[in-house]
């Protein structure tokens, strides 16, 4: 029997970075993917990580039970939560240098094994839907994506406090003659808001640049 993978033991370079920024080429990945918008303090967020996180275990226990494993299959821990985040075009047409939580868009998303394919996928959501009836489940989408050239840095605290984190960032870019593509960024999200004190959350913050 293979080796369970542990994305955190074999992937510290895309999810355990130091308190420093770095630069950091991202190849594509596939991922199961929610989009949203308004406040992350709204049930429907909360709902919508529910809804992925069910397909995203559907799809760990369906390869673990099945007989004819496809090609490089080992079992594996399921992937952290992720997000991309941005305002939407009214915030930016009057854009004052300050965000309302109720501005933001989100697309929400848990990265799936090379293994993982889109049937595998469908299978699984429709055999979700029948188990755990949710409209959010019809708006799931199985994606791929890269980041491609990025500065990421790891941000420890409460969310709104991630703008001392952005500027160390975006100064280290600077250093390095590097321009941020744009104010969208992504989170990754490897502490468990539910049990992790506010000050104690671990965050990855990472943005495109060129």
């Amino acid at each position: 029997m293979s080796e369970k993978y542990e994305w955190r033991k074999k992937e510290k370079e895309l999810y355990i970075p130091k308190r420093k920024p770095v630069i950091i080429d991202v190849p594509e990945f596939c991922f199961i993917t929610v989009r949203g918008a308004g406040s992350p303090t709204n049930s429907i967020f909360t709902e919508s990580i529910g809804a992925l996180y069910s397909v995203a275990y559907g799809i760990k226990m369906r390869l673990k039970q099945r007989a004819n494993k496809p090609h490089a299959y080992c079992d594996y821990t399921v992937y952290p939560l992720e997000g991309t985040w941005d305002i939407n075009d009214a915030a930016k047409t009057h854009f004052t240098g300050s965000i309302a939580k109720e501005d933001l868009i989100y697309q929400l998303m848990i990265r799936q094994p090379k293994f993982v394919t889109n049937s595998l996928f469908e299978n699984v959501l429709v055999a979700t839907k029948e188990k755990k009836p949710s409209p959010l489940l019809d708006l799931i989408r199985f994606e791929s994506m890269a980041d491609e050239k990025c500065i990421q840095m790891l941000h420890i605290g409460p969310f709104e406090d991630e703008q001392e984190t952005f500027e160390i960032m975006e100064a280290f870019a600077n250093q390095n003659g590097l321009v941020r593509v744009s104010k969208v960024h992504r989170e990754i999200y490897l502490s468990d808001v539910r049990k992790v004190a506010p000050e104690k959350l671990k965050t990855v913050l990472r943005f495109k640049v060129e």
